[in-house]
């Protein structure tokens, strides 16, 4: 018999303010953070640009601040913080440490700094596998709460825009060569960076009802699969990312029909939009152009490793709002993204379910069905 997860406790931040309620109002209204890089010099790249938080202090203390705000949110006293795990999603070396000064060198003395910090009993894994980090830590910890090998779980995810990947991907030409993310749209010319920090709790949904907590959502599907198919470039079939949707639909029992909005990984750069528009052709068939798709990374940026815990909140945050999130930047229907893209202004929700998908290098996908 397996357990129920439900999400009792979320905070985040990013560029578009440092609360739940900046994250919700910043998705709904479309309004983009980006603004000139002043974190570090970037007068010698092709763009300089990003979505930063002008008062970012170091990843530890950031993280340190939402990791506590969830636990808050969740209702958990020092006892049940000593009894949760905690699971990391970061940079394999957070480059972040030569801005605060701080002595940690890996992701593993921050995740072990960061459970000190706010007074979780152990660290249990750490994930640094690119754009997929955060949530493959989500299902992971959904899948040890459901088998019963964990009561508890903290997930937290932290990525400041620092000068290292901001090379990499200006040197590469991926990013927005007219200051805007486009998710989808004709005329698009790439991703932008952005700032965020979020955590999550999750219990077992009984749990969190003796306790007298709250269910902000349940975690009902989770899926994950790789194409294997080029270092950079998801396959552009998109089968890999169809493989984890449908795993995720299936997990959670519910058909494509029953979904009321897809947020999309859409990171505005051609190829991996095209790619992604195919998967959820291939994964959702007819319901592919009916379910409402947005991309909310048209205003709080690319956070890399943080990516996945930041969507799944804004997600949940809309789905219980009953309004989800406008795709920025939209400039015009694209032949090789045809789908129900929300492009001029926040829509109703309509259904209970939502689907959060994500994608990296490397060709891993993961794909999250939550139910509010």
């Amino acid at each position: 018999m397996t357990a129920e997860v439900g999400l009792s406790g979320l905070a985040a931040a990013s560029a578009l303010g440092r609360d739940a309620d900046a994250q919700l109002t910043g998705v709904l209204s479309g309004t983009a953070a980006f603004g000139p890089v002043r974190r570090f010099d970037v007068g010698g790249r092709g763009v300089r640009v990003a979505a930063t938080l002008p008062d970012a202090g170091s990843l530890i203390d950031e993280l340190a601040d939402v990791t506590a705000g969830a636990c808050q949110h969740a209702g958990l006293d020092a006892e049940a913080r000593a009894n949760s795990h905690l699971l990391l999603a970061v940079h394999a070396f957070p480059d972040a440490a030569r801005l605060s000064g701080q002595s940690w060198r890996t992701a593993a003395d921050l995740a072990t700094m960061l459970a000190s910090r706010v007074g979780l009993g152990q660290v249990s894994r750490v994930y640094t596998c690119a754009c997929v980090s955060a949530s493959t830590a989500i299902a992971d910890a959904a899948a040890m709460i459901s088998r019963g090998r964990a009561e508890r779980i903290v997930v937290a995810a932290g990525y400041l825009v620092e000068s290292d990947q901001f090379a990499l991907f200006d040197s590469g030409r991926a990013l927005a060569t007219d200051g805007s993310v486009r998710p989808f749209s004709a005329g698009r010319t790439g991703l932008l960076l952005g700032d965020a920090v979020a955590a999550v709790v999750l219990e077992p949904v009984a749990a969190i009802r003796r306790r007298g907590g709250q269910v902000l959502a349940r975690l009902v599907g989770w899926g994950r699969a790789g194409d294997a198919y080029h270092a950079v470039r998801p396959h552009p079939s998109g089968h890999g990312m169809a493989r984890a949707i449908g795993a995720a639909l299936r997990r959670a029992g519910v058909p494509a029909e029953a979904l009321g909005y897809v947020n999309a990984h859409g990171t505005g750069t051609s190829f991996s939009d095209a790619a992604e528009s195919a998967a959820l052709h291939r994964a959702l068939g007819p319901a592919a152009r009916q379910v409402p798709v947005s991309s909310t990374k048209a205003t709080h940026g690319h956070a890399l490793e943080a990516s996945g815990l930041l969507e799944l909140v804004v997600t949940v945050l809309a789905m219980r709002a009953g309004m989800l999130p406008v795709n920025a930047g939209f400039l015009a229907p694209d032949k090789d993204c045809e789908l129900n893209v929300i492009a001029s202004g926040p829509r109703p929700v309509v259904g209970e379910y939502a689907l959060s998908v994500n994608a990296a290098f490397g060709g891993a996908n993961t794909a999250l069905v939550v139910r509010t």
